[in-house]
């Protein structure tokens, strides 16, 4: 299954999982439950569904971060928490924050329990501010970042800055007192989407021209073929760095080929494969965990 996967029965969901779940509704920053006071003048919330995996929470993958919505200060999409007052955000499970604005709402992983509440944003002023979150109440450890710690930075945010760094985007979230508390990085991978040609094969060229890789990021989903056989496979993208991928179960037919046959080295390489890279003029690069380039692969079209 892939991590970026659609919820196929939001209703059905909560009706299986919310009767196995420990519930808090926790104001951002505490480490008990909340006692829930409402009155007849006070707006009734709606709780928020709570998963029990980050796969079943994180919605489809949002559209391309483009420049100019990073320059319009528009905040959409997955970040992968990087930083929580300067100190490296390590915890048992990657944090990640997922912002879809058409809902209002934000979801993710405080490095231990997933999480998910509101969020509002002011790109003419850069404010922006949580409210309050659930959670799920699993026993969480005490190394790296804490789930509390995480908790708490978001109960401080009132601001924000987004900007560009290299080939990633990176969103600033700072308290009160213009204070950085926490640095997320975007994960994209639109960009992996769509048919591929294999030009170069741990770099040595490949001149095979039905050798076509086509890549389903929303779905999780590889088809192929190597020029003879086809293949079908699992996308699956990581939070931990920057379009961290990789490819799984990967099946193929069992034609016999004639030479030149490239199939075992394409294989290999797609299974080698941690990264993805953007490059120019139509081309990707799928890199190996030594950020050595294992596929050069063009964009091209289906036929």
């Amino acid at each position: 299954m892939p991590v970026h996967k659609k919820y196929k029965d939001m209703k059905l969901l909560k009706e299986c999982v919310m009767p196995m779940l420990a519930i808090a509704i926790l104001p951002l920053g505490a480490c008990s439950v909340a006692n829930k006071k409402t009155d007849k003048n006070q707006e009734v919330k709606k709780e928020a569904v709570l998963p029990t995996d980050r796969e079943k929470i994180v919605q489809p993958v949002s559209a391309v971060y483009t420049s100019a919505e990073l320059a319009n200060g528009v905040v959409k999409g997955d970040w992968a928490i990087e930083k929580v007052n300067g100190k490296d955000a390590v915890g048992e499970k990657s944090p990640f924050l997922k912002f879809v604005p058409e809902e209002k709402r934000v979801y993710g992983n405080n490095g231990c329990n997933i999480i998910n509440g509101s969020y509002q944003y002011n790109p003419a002023d850069s404010t922006l501010t949580f409210g309050t979150m659930a959670s799920t109440m699993m026993a969480c450890g005490m190394e790296g970042i804490t789930d509390y710690e995480i908790n708490q930075a978001l109960g401080e945010v009132r601001y924000y800055t987004c900007n560009l760094s290299g080939d990633d985007f990176y969103l600033t979230l700072y308290d009160s007192e213009r204070k950085p508390v926490m640095e997320l990085m975007h994960q994209n991978f639109q960009f992996l989407n769509g048919t591929w040609a294999v030009k170069e094969i741990s770099g040595q060229p490949v001149d095979v021209p039905d050798m076509k890789l086509v890549i389903d990021v929303d779905e999780g989903k590889l088809h192929g073929n190597t020029g003879c056989n086809i293949i079908n496979g699992t996308l699956e993208t990581d939070m931990d760095a920057a379009n961290s991928i990789s490819f799984q179960g990967i099946a193929m037919t069992r034609m016999a080929c004639p030479d030149p046959n490239y199939e075992t080295q394409l294989i290999v390489a797609i299974e080698e494969a941690t990264k993805a890279k953007q490059l120019q003029g139509n081309k990707a690069a799928l890199l190996n965990s030594d950020n050595k380039t294992v596929l050069l692969l063009e964009r091209t079209s289906d036929k």
